[in-house]
């Protein structure tokens, strides 16, 4: 069994906003997938899904991202995993837009998201699945960039940015970390355009 977690905020405001990236990625999985209906468990918005024949579930926690770490947690101590099953994806202002790194564990780097998540695991030992979004122009305060929407220019690094994520999440399922981390770490010079 492995846990999926995508994160970002609740609510129609925040949809297809930077700091959203982990809930866009978290959907495309469960699209590629063919997850069923999502319900409301750990206080978050959950799909089960089979994935290579691997049980997988697929949690949006709606609990915004700065308290994520207590539906993470409500998740893991229900399917009883180790931290190595799960796998966070999240937004990240240190990387080029759309580049991709997928680490087995390390520190939360800023991302309150994941600062909350090591609080409530008391570990920093889960792997988790960043999606560069960039620094904000000169002038931008960082909330307000996070929290702002994709630019027209913008929009189709998301698009590819955000289906190779998924492809990501997928292949750590079926995979495993460090196969994963060879194929989708590797330099992106420009982001892959999504399939047809």
């Amino acid at each position: 069994m492995k846990l999926i977690v995508g994160l970002g905020n609740p609510g129609r405001k925040y949809e297809m906003t930077r700091h959203n990236v982990g809930f866009i990625v978290a959907h495309k999985v469960a699209v590629l997938t063919s997850a069923g209906t999502a319900k409301t468990k750990f206080e978050g918005e959950l799909n089960e899904s089979s994935i290579g024949g691997q049980k997988a579930a697929i949690l949006l926690p709606q609990t915004f991202m700065n308290a994520s770490g207590q539906s993470v947690r409500k998740a893991v101590d229900f399917y009883k995993l180790s931290l190595s099953d799960l796998l966070v994806v999240c937004d990240d202002l240190n990387l080029p837009s759309g580049k991709l790194r997928l680490r087995p564990s390390g520190s939360a780097g800023g991302q309150n998201g994941l600062k909350d998540i090591i609080r409530h695991l008391g570990s920093e030992s889960f792997p988790r699945l960043r999606v560069g979004i960039g620094r904000p122009p000169e002038g931008w305060a960082v909330t307000d960039y996070v929290l702002g929407k994709f630019s027209k220019q913008e929009q189709e690094t998301f698009e590819a940015a955000t289906t190779r994520a998924a492809h990501a999440a997928i292949s750590f399922v079926t995979d495993g970390v460090d196969s994963t981390m060879s194929q989708f770490n590797a330099a992106q010079a420009s982001p892959k355009q999504p399939e047809k």
